[in-house]
C-alpha cells in the first residue's frame, strides 16, 4: 500500500511540517441587542414616508372626489371670483382634477418626491386663500398638511414606490 499521493506528495499531514499558525484576531465585543423603543423607532423612520406619502394620497383624494361631486359648494374658497360664476365652479372642478391626479401618484408612489412638492404648493396656494380670508380652523389644519407635504418633499428613501 502506497503512503503517497499520485503527485508524489505525503498522504498524511504528519509527515510535513505543520502549517503556520494564523495569528488571532481580536475579540469583538457582542453589540447588545436593540431594545424595543429602538426596534420601534426604525421601524417607524423607514416606514414613515410610506405611511405620510398615502395617507396624504387619501386625503387628497376625499377632497378632489367631494370637489368633483359637488363643485357648487367649494366655489366659496375661489378668491376674488365671485361663488356663482360658472369660472369658479370650472376652477373648483380644475383643482379636484388636480387632487386626484396628486392623490394617484402619493399612493401608486409614482415619483413621490415630485408629487409632494406640488401638493406642497398646492397646499401652499390653499393655506394663502385661506389666511386671505381669515385665519380659522380649517386653515391651521391645513398649514399642518402643508407640513406633511413639505416633509414628503424631502424624504430621500421611501418604501412602496414605483420611481423615485
Amino acid at each position: 500500500m502506497s503512503r503517497r499521493w499520485a503527485s508524489g506528495g505525503p498522504r498524511s499531514p504528519l509527515a510535513g511540517p505543520p502549517p503556520p499558525a494564523r495569528p488571532a484576531e481580536p475579540a469583538r465585543p457582542a453589540e447588545p441587542p436593540l431594545a424595543v423603543t429602538d426596534r420601534v423607532a426604525a421601524f417607524a423612520a423607514e416606514w414613515a414616508p410610506a405611511a405620510g406619502r398615502i395617507l396624504l394620497g387619501v386625503v387628497f383624494a376625499w377632497f378632489g372626489y367631494h370637489e368633483l361631486l359637488q363643485p357648487g359648494q367649494w366655489t366659496q374658497y375661489v378668491p376674488v371670483i365671485p361663488e356663482s360664476s360658472s369660472l369658479a365652479i370650472i376652477l373648483v372642478l380644475v383643482h379636484g382634477w388636480v387632487l386626484l391626479v396628486l392623490a394617484a401618484a402619493l399612493v401608486a408612489g409614482i415619483a413621490p418626491r415630485a408629487a409632494a412638492a406640488i401638493a406642497s404648493v398646492l397646499m401652499l396656494e390653499i393655506v394663502i386663500a385661506l389666511v386671505a380670508t381669515g385665519l380659522s380652523d380649517t386653515a391651521l389644519r391645513d398649514v399642518g398638511v402643508l407640513g406633511l407635504a413639505v416633509a414628503l418633499t424631502g424624504a430621500t428613501h421611501q418604501r412602496l414606490v414605483l420611481r423615485d
